[in-house]
């Protein structure tokens, strides 16, 4: 059963998360853009009963995390959360974390850790991430996550519908609770997304210092020297097999994992496969240690 926790970040915003289990090692996931801590559920309590410490958590401006009065939903600002988070947990739990960050998360691990001058980390799996990405890709996202920003939707369903249309490989669940964390329920009666709307006009994404981030990006990769895996989706449409391809040149002992019937949202997609990949990995990083 999980335990809520909390964090401090950069500027002294409030970061809500999950923990479950007492294991010597502690694993940190970091979910994309918006979406919440709920979506790594099923691969976090695959781990606790494996015997680690799996932490979730929600990203700043996402769930139940301090949404920033600053606006401030840049990259960095995302990096320099997951450093504080990172070092907090090795303080709390006495060793260094192994994150999993996807897509947001992965972004804000790689640049913490990689424009770090010691290491903040154990080991880091990328999910479908890489520091140059399909453009053609992330605009799609950024087109989905801002229809109905404002407006919302009249019912769960509705919303639903939506990521069906968005998503039409995935098959439909039998429940919608998973969704149902993913939304918030305004005085209306209408459903918006868990995340501030700020985020998209704060974040340096397809628009904004894109070659500057772009840079960091690879900056940061080739500089990485602790365990790295890249799981990729196999149909994702941000990052491409040459695109992973190149990184594996910039990170050359990184392991990678094609999922081949996953789309971006990997561990949504094919949990049960993606759980296996970060298993197979933190199994390569105990053999080695």
């Amino acid at each position: 059963m999980a335990e809520q926790i909390s964090f401090v970040g950069a500027e002294g915003n409030r970061l809500v998360g999950d923990v479950r289990g007492t294991g010597a090692q502690s694993v940190i996931f970091l979910h994309g853009g918006g979406q919440t801590r709920y979506s790594w559920k099923g691969s976090a309590q695959q781990l606790a009963e494996r015997g680690m410490t799996a932490i979730t958590i929600d990203l700043r401006g996402h769930g139940d995390s301090d949404w920033l009065a600053s606006g401030k939903y840049q990259f960095p600002d995302y990096a320099a959360d997951a450093k504080a988070v990172f070092e907090q947990i090795e303080q709390r739990f006495g060793s260094k974390p192994i994150a999993v960050g996807a897509s947001l998360g992965g972004i804000s691990s790689l640049l913490a850790q990689g424009e770090s001058e010691q290491p903040l980390l154990a080991g880091l799996v990328l999910v479908d991430v890489t520091p140059r990405m399909d453009a053609g890709g992330v605009e799609k996202i950024l087109s989905f996550m801002g229809d109905k920003l404002y407006d919302g939707f009249a019912s769960i369903d509705e919303a639903a519908e939506a990521v069906a249309a968005y998503m039409p490989y995935r098959k439909k669940p039998k429940s919608l609770d998973g969704l149902r964390k993913n939304l918030r329920e305004g005085k209306d009666g209408r459903f918006r997304w868990h995340w501030d709307p700020r985020f998209l006009e704060g974040r340096v994404a397809a628009s904004r210092n894109h070659d500057d981030t772009e840079n960091r990006l690879v900056a940061a990769a080739t500089r990485l020297e602790i365990p790295v895996q890249l799981v990729r989706g196999g149909k994702s449409d941000l990052v491409t097999q040459a695109h992973a391809e190149e990184f594996l040149s910039m990170v050359p002992h990184a392991l990678y994992y094609d999922v081949s019937e996953a789309g971006h949202m990997v561990a949504g997609d094919k949990n049960d496969i993606f759980s296996a990949a970060v298993v197979s990995f933190l199994d390569h990083i105990e053999a080695a240690a």
